[in-house]
């Protein structure tokens, strides 16, 4: 597919292999392992588990003179994320090839400035509308400045812990995001697998955080999340700055994850861990 822009062509091209797709951005991806570390993640779990998503994923890129200035990426049902863009103009061209192809969006998640631009043109083609679901912030971890003094201990989660996880992957989803936008069941056997899940336990397990996607130089924290009668007592402090370490102790350089701007409690402990500020990122709803 290509697009005349002026005196510069612009060119998408789409992809359906998972290791040409990711041969092809990760050099561009990579200039900025952090504030891609979603896409980054997502095209090692398509390479690693390509029966991960039930359907053919959406990935492309555009190019202009031959130079990538944007990436996007969508595996349903989740969002569509778009990388760095170094060329608006690329955003009327994805938001158009989306068009032929998908009745509908569900959220965009992107970079402050891509986000919103994407989330207008979008509606303009589609005569919808969007809102701000999720202010987001990407932090970075490559020490851990303080270790919490949390009564308890740190252990990884076992197959004796499955119920607990489940139903504290919904309650999470239910709080963080308003909706279980994934099944529990599946969840709970794909981390207790891959050995992804950790619990910091009082006696009895009281709160949780899960490894996550890996960059070439770094792995994600998410699914942090203490049942409200656990708060307060300095709990997913001490599992997060544990797993943290566990994660450093393993060769990673850094550590990242994505807090909810909305949420000052969480920002604070992240940081009084460690943890520094990188980027942040919007996701829109559209309906």
């Amino acid at each position: 597919m290509y697009y005349f822009q002026k005196t510069y062509i612009m060119k998408l091209h789409r992809f359906h292999d998972a290791n040409l797709f990711y041969r092809k951005v990760k050099d561009y991806l990579s200039e900025e392992e952090l504030l891609h570390n979603l896409q980054l993640g997502i095209c090692n779990n398509l390479i690693n588990n390509p029966k991960i998503s039930k359907i053919q994923p959406y990935l492309s890129v555009v190019e202009q003179d031959g130079n990538i200035i944007a990436v996007a990426i969508m595996t349903a049902p989740y969002n569509l994320l778009l990388s760095r863009i170094k060329n608006f103009a690329a955003i009327d061209i994805i938001a158009l090839d989306l068009q032929q192809q998908y009745e509908s969006l569900t959220n965009v998640n992107a970079p402050v400035i891509e986000s919103q631009a994407f989330a207008e043109k979008w509606c303009l083609l589609t005569k919808s509308s969007y809102k701000l679901k999720l202010p987001l912030r990407i932090f970075k971890l490559d020490k851990v400045e303080l270790v919490s003094q949390a009564k308890g201990n740190f252990r990884i989660a076992t197959q004796n812990d499955k119920e607990l996880l489940k139903s504290w992957h919904d309650a999470f989803n239910l709080e963080a995001l308003g909706s279980i936008e994934s099944d529990s069941e599946s969840w709970v056997e794909r981390v207790l697998h891959k050995g992804n899940a950790y619990l910091w336990q009082d006696e009895k397990p009281v709160s949780i955080a899960c490894s996550s996607r890996s960059t070439p130089n770094g792995i994600g924290i998410n699914m942090v999340y203490t049942p409200p009668e656990y708060r307060k007592r300095g709990y997913a402090g001490a599992c997060v700055a544990a797993l943290s370490q566990t994660l450093l102790d393993k060769g990673y350089k850094f550590c990242f994850l994505f807090t909810d701007l909305s949420n000052p409690t969480s920002n604070k402990i992240y940081q009084e861990i460690g943890y520094k500020a990188v980027a942040d990122w919007n996701n829109y709803a559209f309906y």
